[in-house]
């Protein structure tokens, strides 16, 4: 006979001590540590105890007591649901100095590396409206939230909107979301309103059924607008469907310059192996930064805060040549690893020898070579494939050691194989730009080895939410 679980207990007048890691805040209980979303430190509250662990619990505010002085009014309708910006109701003041306490800390207790004073995080230029690509999923199961379930009304169950963190197959319905520019939330809610109206269906992630799958809408500040509809055709077609819907989007919003789609028959809604087609304008949109003029593709990467990805490679660059070449002296030899659309390799280009620019997307590195024919750039070289198979002491000795690396990678940071070639070919300095400084200090306490880190610059691409940004600049002992 199964025993009963003891009920979770509800705290009530506890007060929230401090930030904790993924945007939650936390207090102390009994020799437990309680995580707690969507407060603020000096809440005062009310908590549901939900999970609980050895050494830990999660928890969920169901009144709050009084206010914390630090205390911001969200802007957004769908906060508290949403999980897409959970430091809201934190002025933006508050959220850089818990982020750069956020990346100290990582780099201490990871890292364990000497380090030097951190310079001051540089704040995001913007606010709201800051991002230029957003990503909304399609469904017939619209969440619920406890309020809409316990009203008894019925709900429109198809949705367009974002993914609810742990609940896989339900999208939370967005009416407007203020982190792109306004126009996107009319095409949203256009293509929804079109779709429900016209009997279109909308995806179901278990059945792997329905016809609207996901819409990705990307601006630029070039004033160009690209929208990517992602559609699931069954056996009885659904192409005439689409295409309705595709030329209504056309009709309605002429200031499109790139509307494309695909059929993804996958159980999952990533386009990096599939066939994107154009329906209206070109199958890319341009970027500017400070001179230069990056193509964009639906399938590049592209960081996703225009004006303060400028700022962050104005301090990589700063770091590479922080060094500047004597008369007598060459300019430096760089590798760009993760480069992406080659960005950054372009963007120090004219003051390097020359770039060597790796990435795992092969149309990413196609983009990248436009990019440099675009901008009269002749002294980059792009390669195309995995890291630890690209970067080898062979590759090295045919192109030449560099004298600097500059590494942007994804969260999970770099694969051991390539700080161990890193290290093999000794560049003087090492640029390491990171998006997640947890991985970012699992690969300087590698690197230490040989190199000391001189300069930390965390840089915030991200307000409202506990993702930030940081350049470290690394010089061999």
């Amino acid at each position: 006979m199964a025993r009963n679980k003891k009920p979770l207990p509800l705290l009530e007048g506890v007060t929230i001590e401090a930030v904790a890691a993924e945007g939650k805040c936390l207090f102390h209980w009994n020799d437990l540590v309680v995580f707690v979303p969507f407060c603020v430190p000096g809440d005062v509250c009310d908590v549901q105890i939900r999970r609980k662990k050895h050494s830990f619990a999660e928890g969920e505010v169901v009144r709050f007591v009084t206010y914390s002085k630090v205390r911001a009014v969200p802007f957004c309708q769908h906060f508290g649901v949403c999980g897409g910006c959970k430091w809201q109701n934190l002025p933006y003041e508050e959220q850089l100095k818990f982020k750069q306490q956020q990346v100290y800390d990582q780099l201490h207790r990871i890292g364990k590396v000497e380090l030097p004073e951190f310079r001051p995080i540089m704040g995001s230029v913007k606010t709201q409206a800051y991002r230029n690509k957003l990503d909304f999923g399609a469904s017939n199961r619209r969440y619920l939230t406890t309020e809409e379930i316990q009203s008894g009304r019925e709900f429109q169950r198809n949705a367009l909107g974002f993914h609810i963190t742990g609940a896989f197959d339900k999208i939370l319905p967005i009416e407007k979301c203020w982190l792109m520019d306004d126009v996107h939330n009319q095409i949203r809610n256009e293509i929804r309103d079109y779709a429900i109206s016209h009997g279109i269906t909308f995806f179901d992630l278990r059945a792997q059924v329905g016809l609207l799958r996901d819409v990705i809408i990307r601006n630029s500040a070039s004033g160009e607008l690209m929208v990517i509809v992602q559609f699931h055709y069954d056996e009885t077609g659904g192409e005439a469907e689409a295409k309705g819907l595709l030329q209504h989007v056309a009709d309605m919003f002429p200031q499109i310059t790139s509307l494309m789609y695909l059929d993804n028959q996958k159980c999952n809604d990533t386009i990096g192996d599939q066939d994107i087609l154009v329906f209206k304008g070109s199958d890319h949109i341009y970027e500017l930064m400070e001179d230069l003029k990056f193509k964009v593709g639906p399938k590049s990467f592209y960081q996703t805060n225009t004006e303060q990805a400028y700022h962050l490679y104005s301090v990589a660059r700063d770091f590479a040549f922080s060094q500047q070449p004597t008369a007598n002296s060459q300019k430096p030899l760089i590798y760009d690893l993760y480069t992406g659309t080659g960005t950054i390799a372009n963007f120090v280009a004219r003051k390097a020898r020359k770039v060597i620019g790796i990435e795992y997307v092969p149309e990413a590195i196609e983009d990248a070579k436009v990019n440099s024919a675009i901008n009269g750039i002749d002294n980059t070289l792009f390669y195309a494939g995995d890291m630890k198979d690209i970067l080898t002491d062979d590759f090295i000795e045919a192109h030449g050691r560099p004298d600097v690396i500059i590494t942007d990678p994804p969260r999970a940071g770099m694969h051991p194989d390539v700080v161990k070639t890193i290290m093999r070919a000794a560049p003087q300095r090492i640029v390491y730009v990171s998006c997640n400084p947890a991985t970012q200090a699992r690969d300087l306490h590698d690197l230490d080895e040989q190199y000391r880190v001189v300069a930390v610059q965390p840089v915030d691409m991200f307000p409202h939410t506990p993702h930030v940004e940081n350049v470290v600049l690394l010089e061999k002992r």
